[in-house]
């Protein structure tokens, strides 16, 4: 028996996919179709427009692997869905993996989807409350 929320996370989990996949080829194009012209995004350096999101591109990739993991999607009324994941991923020219945390707000557009918000909270085991 499928999940009833599988439909919906299987949806956002690939357009997610879609957004990171750009970061990967540095398809500014791609990136920009996947958001909202009023996306909104908050990171720990600062909450940011589509804009800025896409002109990240401007030099290239900005990401050269990428795993997503304890993915969980949930309906916010009937044409909106949350998706909620781990990104573990390393940059160009660096070993380092870096981590955070995903909050990812997306909006249905006739048959596809958008992205409205996204919130970033950096996986830093050192400032964990316990």
């Amino acid at each position: 028996m499928t999940h009833p929320e599988q439909p919906l996370h299987d949806t956002l989990l690939a357009a997610e996919t879609a957004v990171w996949e750009a970061l990967l080829r540095g398809d500014a194009e791609a990136d920009a179709a996947a958001l909202d012209e009023g996306f909104v995004g908050v990171y720990p350096d600062g909450i940011f427009g589509k804009a800025a999101h896409v002109a990240q591109l401007a030099a290239g990739a900005t990401v050269a692997t990428y795993r997503l993991t304890q993915v969980r999607a949930r309906p916010v009324g009937a044409d909106h869905g949350l998706l909620i994941y781990h990104a573990a991923y390393t940059r160009p020219g660096h070993t380092t993996e870096e981590a955070m945390y995903v909050s990812s707000l997306w909006e249905r557009r006739g048959a596809g989807w958008v992205n409205i918000f996204s919130q970033d909270t950096p996986d830093d085991p050192a400032q964990a409350v316990v």
